[in-house]
């Protein structure tokens, strides 16, 4: 049971939602914190950029047919099975559930918990730092687009306006980052641990605001416990599958045990960390809150689930 032990970090989320739910934030208090957020985003993704080592990224191209399964894994396999559940709504889930999951789906695979569970598993550590690393800067792009596609609008036209906040919140503090990066890295490793706090205190200001939008918009009364134990399902199915997938085509395609462990933790985790900042930019502030609930609730679900796995991946190593 220790193994499967919830996240502190996913209780505060929740505690979070909780207080936003009883105490959202008002009038001129949620228009204030509307611009705070904004700037936290924007420093989210300035670290983001910092801390992200593209020439570690592009070291890695050597192992290309690996990274290259991964990232179809994550923008490929993970859309179509977010369109394919279109057909749930609204037997199953929501309409507003299914934009949710869609979003989910349109994420770039963890970086740190990739690799902690590869290091785990006695998988490629290397070739999962490469992937994650990919997947997190091909995300910045690629997980915008697709959502303005497939979601914000169905009809495949992109929005101007969602062009221009992704340019201006997201992705200029990214590449700004990438290139203060050589100045800044030493400042950073000798604060990570206060920096850590500033991205997650970040993030929970983001689901505060997220949450606080929706309440004021009414979300908890068009979300039933049905609803909610239906969203579970799907959830647990969708991993479920993309694991199967990962493994069976990794072993198909020839690659050894270090490499498919590397493939199945990195080809079915998405990110939480850029995926609440993302919502905020992408989405009406009102929708947010109900919109992130399929990512949180997945994101418990992939840690509980992949922690298992690791240590299963373990003991078959340490039996062999």
């Amino acid at each position: 049971m220790s193994r499967l032990r919830l996240d502190p970090y996913i209780l505060a989320l929740v505690a979070t939602v909780v207080v936003a739910s009883l105490l959202p934030a008002r009038g001129i208090y949620a228009t204030g914190l509307g611009h705070v957020t904004t700037v936290a985003i924007g420093l989210l993704f300035f670290l983001y950029g910092a801390r992200l080592s593209t020439r570690e990224a592009l070291d890695g191209l050597r192992h290309w047919c690996l990274h290259t399964l991964v990232l179809a894994c994550t923008f490929v396999l993970f859309p179509a099975l977010g369109l394919l559940c279109r057909l749930l709504v609204p037997t199953v889930l929501t309409p507003e559930l299914w934009t949710g999951l869609m979003f989910l789906c349109c994420l770039p695979s963890t970086v740190q918990s990739s690799i902690a569970f590869t290091s785990i598993a006695r998988g490629n550590v290397a070739a999962a730092i490469c992937s994650a690393s990919f997947s997190n800067l091909l995300g910045i792009v690629l997980t915008p687009l697709m959502v303005t596609v497939f979601i914000v609008n169905g009809s495949g036209g992109v929005s101007f306006d969602a062009v221009r906040d992704i340019l201006l919140q997201l992705l200029a503090p990214f590449v700004a980052g990438q290139l203060l990066r050589r100045w800044i890295t030493g400042f950073l490793t000798r604060h990570k641990k206060v920096l850590g706090y500033v991205d997650r205190g970040s993030i929970l200001l983001v689901v505060y605001a997220a949450f606080s939008e929706g309440v004021v918009a009414g979300i908890w009364g068009r979300l039933s416990i049905v609803d909610l134990a239906l969203l579970l399902a799907v959830n647990a199915a969708l991993l479920a599958f993309v694991l199967l997938c990962t493994t069976v085509l990794a072993r198909r395609l020839g690659f050894g045990r270090a490499d498919e462990i590397a493939i199945v933790f990195c080809g079915s985790k998405k990110s939480l960390a850029s995926g609440l900042p993302m919502a905020s930019v992408l989405f009406p502030a009102g929708a947010v809150g109900l919109i992130v609930l399929p990512l949180m609730l997945f994101h418990q679900m992939q840690l509980m689930v992949c922690a298992w796995l690791a240590r299963r991946y373990a003991d078959q190593y340490s039996h062999a």
